[in-house]
Order: structure tokens, then C-alpha cells, then sequence
């Protein structure tokens, strides 16, 4: 049995840690700072309370980073300060680039780093969601996972590889469901929405549905995706492709931010809207 530290235990980072608990390890995260939907999150899936950050790296073999992208190098640095000497998997959506600075961050502070990243929802079910892992070390964090909802899967090749899945793979669901909500918007700012879906009824049956899904689907966490289509548009550029088109994602899914706490989930013609008073803003 192996004790791991989970930071932070939001929808994913729960469930995650879930997976753990399931293949019999201690499970710890902090409460300290943290607010009651956490709690309960972190109750409800059998997780450790510590109390402080400094006492779930103390006890802990291994620290998972499960964050929004934009606080993934404040978290690396919060646990490097403490001297952990474990291993640090970041299982974050970040650039390989940014991947590589939190490696630096935490094996400054005498840590071992493995890069991850999830892709799926949160793994409640068997075969939705796999944890990508790189690095020397990966195999070591594959066998905590080794039964249990979380599949993971080691990448071959260099050390960001599994950064780098992550940024390509929802470059394209994350992006193309950015590019449906401004197809949308764009229709209804041109008054041609109505005869749009009827055209994509006859020649692209899925789409009228999918920019519903697309809706419904992200409002509430547009805000989180907004680190992370900069982080995909970074890795594009790094890479010598355009990155334009990732930051316009990153600004629709911005305008949405509204969505975060909104009780129940927003229609297409809601979404369009609030698209469009953000361009006047």
C-alpha cells in the first residue's frame, strides 16, 4: 500500500482519488483553505483529511496534482518549498513546456517527476478515462492505478509525451466544441440560425445536436478551459503551427464564465447570446 497526496480534490481530482482508494492505497488531501463543496467531494470519496499541505507531503510516497492548468505551477511550488523527496506527478492540462518548468520546480525541492494527463471524465466508470504517464518513473505510478475505474497508460519517448497527448487530443474536443458555440453565435448575430440548422440537418445531421451538447456540456466549467486552451495554443506555437485559434477559444469560453455557478445548464440561444454582448463589452 502506498500513500498518495491529492491536490486538490475537485470533480476529477475526487474521483481519481477514488481509483486510488480503490486499488488500496491511503488517499490524503488538505482541507486547510478549502471550501465545503471539497469537503464533501473528498467525503464522499473515502479520502484522508491531513489538515495542512505540510502534513500530506510529509506522510506521502506520491503527490497528484489534479488542477485547474492555471494554478498547476503555484501547486508544484507549494510542494516543492516542503522538500518532498516522493514522486510528483502533475496530472494537469499543460504545455509541455509548462510540464517541463514544474519539473524543474519540484525536483529543485529533491522530488522524482512524472508528467501526466487525463483524458475522459471523471472515472466513475471502467473504460472512460485513461491517466497518461511519462517520464523514467511512469511505471511506478501506473501500478498504483493497476485495477480500479482509472486506466493508466504509460507513453514511450520523452518526458512531456504525456502533456503532449493531452494538449492534442483536446485541442481538438475542447476547441471544436469553442468553434460550434461561435458557428452559433455568429449565425444568430446574421439572423440565419433557424435556416443554419436546417442545413446542417439535411447535410450535417450531428451538428445541430452536437452545438447543444456543446451548450449544455460546458457552460459551467467554460471558465477552467480557459488556462487551458492557452496552454494548447502555447504548445501549437512552440511547435511552429498557428496558435490563433485556440486563443479565440480561450476568449468564447471566457465570455462564459458567467456559467460557472448558474443553477441549471444554458441553451444554445442563451450561449449565443451571452457570446455576443461580450463582444460589445
Amino acid at each position: 500500500m502506498a500513500t498518495i497526496g491529492l491536490l486538490h480534490p475537485g470533480e476529477m481530482g475526487a474521483s481519481v482519488g477514488a481509483s486510488g482508494r480503490h486499488n488500496g492505497h491511503r488517499v490524503l488531501w488538505a482541507s486547510e483553505g478549502r471550501g465545503d463543496d471539497t469537503r464533501r467531494r473528498a467525503a464522499a470519496a473515502g479520502l484522508e483529511d491531513a489538515g495542512t499541505l505540510a502534513k500530506v507531503v510529509a506522510a506521502s510516497d506520491v503527490v497528484l496534482s489534479v488542477c485547474p492548468p492555471h494554478a498547476a505551477l503555484d501547486v508544484a511550488g507549494s510542494v516543492a518549498v516542503q522538500q518532498f523527496r516522493g514522486i510528483y506527478v502533475d496530472g494537469n492540462a499543460v504545455s509541455p513546456a509548462t510540464s517541463r518548468a514544474i519539473a524543474r520546480i519540484v525536483q529543485a525541492g529533491g522530488a522524482t517527476y512524472v508528467d501526466g494527463g487525463i483524458i475522459g471524465p471523471p472515472p466513475d466508470t471502467p473504460g472512460t478515462t485513461r491517466l497518461y504517464l511519462s517520464g523514467p518513473d511512469a511505471e511506478r505510478v501506473r501500478a498504483l492505478f493497476a485495477a480500479g475505474p482509472l486506466e493508466a497508460v504509460v507513453l514511450t519517448g520523452h518526458l512531456m509525451a504525456a502533456s503532449a497527448i493531452k494538449m492534442a487530443y483536446a485541442a481538438w474536443t475542447k476547441g471544436s466544441q469553442a468553434l460550434l458555440l461561435g458557428v452559433r453565435a455568429l449565425a444568430a448575430a446574421e439572423g440565419v440560425d433557424e435556416a443554419l440548422v436546417a442545413e446542417w440537418t439535411r447535410s450535417q445531421p450531428d451538428l445541430p445536436r452536437r452545438s447543444e451538447n456543446a451548450a449544455r456540456g460546458t457552460a459551467h466549467k467554460a471558465w477552467r478551459w480557459v488556462g487551458e486552451m492557452d496552454e494548447i495554443a502555447a504548445t501549437f506555437s512552440n511547435a511552429g503551427l498557428p496558435d490563433g485559434f485556440h486563443r479565440a477559444a480561450g476568449d468564447i469560453y471566457g465570455r462564459m464564465a458567467s456559467y460557472k455557478d448558474a443553477p441549471a445548464a444554458p441553451s444554445i440561444e442563451d450561449v449565443a447570446k451571452t457570446l455576443l454582448q461580450g463582444s460589445s463589452s
